[in-house]
């Protein structure tokens, strides 16, 4: 029995349409299936999986790809701070109202040596 697949529909769309930008992108620079699975070292029914989008594939075979096709400058940005909308709000929603300066543990109270 095949296992099924329970991503969610956002996520196929946008991995179909990775696989659809890889293989157009492979096709401009007229490397072959077989080229692209020899340089990123998998195999081509591998190669012919991302470029249908395919979920089964490992993250692995989708950066070799790219890196194939000189493609691997934004890979950092996927999960960078920066571009995180909802983990920026959540940090300001855990923000204090007040921020007051603590308590002097010394006894002198002044703060001053």
């Amino acid at each position: 029995m095949k296992k099924q697949n329970i991503l969610p529909i956002p996520v196929l769309k946008v991995l179909h349409k990775v696989g659809k930008d890889i293989c157009d992108a492979r096709r401009r620079r007229r490397i072959t299936i077989q080229l692209m699975a020899e340089r990123a070292g998998i195999s081509r029914a591998t190669v012919g999986k991302i470029e249908k989008g395919d979920p089964t594939v490992s993250m692995g075979g989708y950066c070799s790809v790219l890196f194939v096709l000189g493609m691997t400058e934004r890979l950092g940005d996927l999960a960078d701070a920066a571009h995180d909308l909802t983990g920026r709000q959540l940090d300001e929603e855990r923000l204090p109202r007040r921020v007051r300066i603590p308590k002097s543990t010394n006894n002198g109270g002044s703060g001053e040596q």
